[in-house]
């Protein structure tokens, strides 16, 4: 009897996996994807790179119709108005002044650019109208109308990250009050702080805040009110009153703000041809004996002061080895000379017979 053909023999062997259980395998994996993807995508979410500031984050103050200055204000950077002409009350900026030039219409736009920047960003969360005594972990916070600096602190907290970014949206003004503080924790650094005030920000007298203001409108710092950050203003004008305006960079290996100055020595910086900006010495000033960057340093080599040298005591000299000769080959002792004797005198024998 013959045995089953081929054809019946696969028929007997026992099929596959059912389909559904490929089916649900396959769910899981794409599910498991799909996971991994939104994982990914909110850790991209969390980490905010800063908001770009361009050529606008080497001014400590820019304005765009005036600026009005009353007692001894200074600034760490450059001040700059465009399209105004005007800057009243002589405020000391250790940076460059740029009036209606080149320069200062790039910053304006670059301020535009940041500003449009910030104000799109997706926020974390509703800020409330009264920051006060509140406390921010990086990100991006959202206040539709006025936001307010009652009393006491506002925290930021920067969770050990340097590189931590807060952005504050603003839908209209932005008011502190006398002597509130901004306070920075944890690794928080002012370039990294970023208020977009949609209309105009006051800052109460003797108040302490932290970060770069961008105002669509003006900006006024009352009496004492210090800063560390800028004051940039777009279409009105920034009103100062004995203000201290440090504007810093980030610390190095770090993001945000622009790039450091090198040793803090004064560089001149002149406007563009044909501009009406008037050059004022750029940077902090020098440290008593620090270089100034285009200064010749001198090459003379110094000579090193001589060294004493140490005495050595001199090794005995070695004695020269003696030539020795082959035991075999022995010198032969030279012969005594020997003892003249005198020749001893013939003795004369009688001649005779010979007798047998």
């Amino acid at each position: 009897m013959k045995g089953p053909n081929r054809s019946q023999r696969r028929a007997d062997r026992p099929r596959g996996r059912p389909k559904t259980k490929r089916r649900l395998r396959a769910g899981l994996g794409l599910a498991s994807v799909a996971s991994l993807s939104l994982l990914f995508a909110g850790g991209a979410q969390a980490a905010n790179p800063p908001v770009n500031l361009a050529s606008a984050g080497f001014f400590s103050v820019l304005a765009g119709s005036t600026v009005t200055n009353t007692g001894p204000t200074t600034m760490f950077g450059d001040l700059g108005l465009y399209p105004g002409t005007s800057i009243t009350g002589a405020p000391d900026a250790l940076g460059a002044t740029y009036i209606n030039d080149p320069v200062a219409l790039d910053a304006q736009n670059d301020l535009v650019t940041a500003f449009t920047d910030a104000a799109n960003r997706p926020s974390i969360a509703l800020a409330s109208a009264d920051l006060s005594g509140q406390n921010f972990t990086p990100g991006v916070y959202k206040a539709s109308s006025s936001l307010l600096f009652s009393a006491g602190d506002v925290t930021l907290n920067a969770e050990g990250d340097p590189n931590a970014v807060f952005i504050f949206q603003i839908g209209s003004s932005m008011t502190t009050q006398s002597a509130t503080t901004v306070l920075l924790i944890n690794g928080a650094q002012p370039c990294n702080v970023f208020w977009e005030v949609g209309a105009s920000a006051t800052l109460g007298t003797n108040s302490r805040f932290i970060g770069t203001v961008m105002a669509q409108t003006s900006i006024t710092a009352q009496t004492g009110a210090t800063l560390d950050g800028r004051l940039l203003a777009q279409n009105g004008a920034v009103t100062l009153d004995t203000n201290t305006i440090t504007t810093s960079a980030c610390a190095a290996g770090t993001t945000g703000g622009p790039p450091a100055t090198t040793g803090g020595a004064p560089t001149t910086t002149t406007t563009a041809p044909g501009a009406t900006g008037t050059p004022v010495t750029a940077g902090t000033p020098a440290t008593p004996g620090a270089a100034v960057p285009g200064t010749p340093v001198s090459t003379t080599t110094v000579p090193a002061p001589p060294v004493p040298s140490k005495s050595v005591p001199r090794k005995p000299a070695t004695p020269k080895k003696k030539t020795t000769t082959h035991k075999h080959a022995k010198a032969k002792p030279k012969p005594k000379a020997k003892a003249h004797t005198p020749a001893r005198p013939e003795t004369k024998r009688p001649h005779g017979s010979f007798t047998g």
